[in-house]
């Protein structure tokens, strides 16, 4: 006997909770079980201020400032370079597709 293709279909969808439901039980059989957690609270110490004439605070904020944008300029040099990596291999998978 032949069947509709809607029948079909409904069948196949009837289908997808059951297999979910087998899929969930066979991983809640071998999954791990996780702990409980505790939460726990830390008390930190007070941090000490120590005062610094201006002129030290100065120059270590300078440098400190210098630092990190060194810093920065290489990480957006390094995103360039991953950015046209990324662009070259995109342009030979569509040049090969073609």
């Amino acid at each position: 006997m032949a069947y509709s293709e809607t029948r079909i279909v409904i069948g196949g969808l009837v289908h997808v909770p059951v297999l979910i439901f087998i899929a969930n039980f066979i991983k809640g059989k071998f999954g791990i079980k996780t702990e409980e957690t505790k939460d726990t609270v830390v008390k930190g110490e007070p941090v000490k201020i120590i005062e610094l004439s201006d002129t030290l605070v100065k120059e270590g904020k300078a440098e400190a400032l210098k630092e990190i944008s060194n810093k920065l300029d290489s990480i957006e040099q390094r995103a360039d370079e991953v950015y046209e990596k990324v662009k070259r291999k995109k342009d030979k998978k569509k040049k090969k597709k073609k």
